[in-house]
């Protein structure tokens, strides 16, 4: 019997010694929907937070949703800030762009290329910073699937000195000033230099990406800069980070590792499946109620904020099974819940990239932990961003 035909005999149900590593304060995992004392509903059972992304009286709330809304007067939003019959007519036709089928056709060999090329980093350079690694494919492969392709010097760069100060709605006076002027400078550089080369290529001839479907669909400049912003966080800035901390799991137990690197693609999808589940990038989804919501016999009020708990509903027994904090692949799920949980979400806005992310990260792990001698060099220090409960991986050197 060959070593991955044992791995997937012998482990479908192992728990291996590898805990959860992300900590984001006090999880009440099957905690029924409650009131807080702030006012604010949450929901941290599986079976309650799958139900209620999936009704339809919702519209998004966090992601800075106020300061976009500000920021964006007079022009349609970006569809991560849409809800209602515009925004699953803009996801139905879109949908095209992130099927698995598409993802295979058109990304594998280029997700198998910017890897490479990252690998070779590490070995030029004997070490370095694997979220800058990962950022710099995650950039590649979503750039190709946005049509970001025309632009000059580093978009990652540009990217992550906008990423680092996340607009707040909230902000009054010299904070707001600052933030403004942080976002005006910031998005200006990346408009210039990735989206406007790539908007005027595609105005005299258009590709099968979605900067060219929104052109067709009569997006302005503005809009079409708005878009391109939100397809950089959920397909960069997230994959960065699940890359970073599946590599953590992977480096730090060498039963995990071993299964991970003999199975074939659908044991490896497994791993990093079951990883995801137990540290999804984002840990809380917020949401406004739009009318009266009833869901497991409580009503929460019309224009209620709600916290669907993710990281909490993820651990949940009664979805997940016993010892729901630990890496298990192949562990027993209750009916209808997912390999990954409710990591990418649910609903009519469940994240249309799983696949990619997935594919990607896969892909790049594979060739990583192969290369001869490479080694995580020390722990990483986690960050979280407060108002969405999502992680950041600091100083996670790799040698090679």
């Amino acid at each position: 019997m060959d070593l991955a035909s044992a791995g997937a005999q012998n482990w479908a149900m192992t728990t291996v010694d590898s805990g959860r590593k992300v900590g984001r304060g006090e999880l009440a995992p099957g905690c029924p929907v409650q009131l807080g004392d702030d006012g604010v509903w949450r929901i941290q059972d599986y079976a309650t937070a799958r139900e209620f992304l999936r009704h339809g009286d919702t519209r998004q709330a966090g992601f800075g949703i106020e300061g976009v809304k500000r920021f964006a007067k007079g022009m349609r939003l970006a569809v991560l800030y849409r809800d209602g019959p515009e925004h699953r007519e803009h996801r139905r036709q879109t949908a095209k762009y992130f099927t698995p089928k598409r993802v295979d056709a058109a990304y594998r060999e280029l997700m198998h290329r910017l890897a490479d090329e990252q690998c070779a980093v590490l070995r030029r350079q004997k070490k370095a910073d694997l979220s800058e690694l990962s950022f710099q494919l995650a950039v590649g492969v979503a750039g190709e699937v946005v049509g970001l392709t025309e632009g000059r010097g580093s978009m990652a760069t540009r990217l992550q000195r906008f990423f680092n100060l996340v607009p707040d709605g909230n902000a009054k006076g010299l904070r707001a000033l600052e933030q403004g002027i942080h976002q005006l400078f910031t998005m200006g550089a990346f408009y210039w230099r990735d989206v406007r080369p790539a908007v005027a290529v595609r105005r005299k001839q258009r590709r099968d990406d979605l900067i060219s479907h929104l052109i067709d669909e009569g997006c302005n400049a503005r809009e079409i800069l708005g878009e391109c912003v939100t397809f950089a966080a959920a397909g960069m800035i997230t994959t960065r980070e699940f890359i970073s901390v599946a590599a953590w799991h992977l480096f730090g137990d060498d039963e995990l590792r071993a299964r991970y690197l003999a199975g074939d693609e659908k044991e490896r999808f497994l791993v990093l499946h079951e990883i995801l589940r137990l540290e999804p990038v984002v840990a809380d989804l917020m949401r406004w109620t739009t009318a009266d919501v009833r869901v497991k016999g409580v009503t929460i009020p019309e224009g209620s904020l709600v916290d669907v708990g993710v990281a909490a509903a993820n651990a949940d027994v009664a979805a997940v099974g016993s010892e729901p904090e630990r890496v298990c692949p192949g562990r027993k799920l209750a009916d209808g819940v997912g390999d990954m949980g409710l990591s990418f979400g649910d609903g009519a806005h469940r994240c249309p990239g799983a696949y990619i992310a997935i594919q990607e990260t896969d892909i790049f792990l594979g060739k990583l932990l192969r290369m001869p001698g490479v080694r995580m060099v020390g722990e990483p220090e986690v960050r979280i961003r407060p108002e969405i409960a999502a992680y950041e991986l600091v100083g996670l050197v790799v040698e090679g």
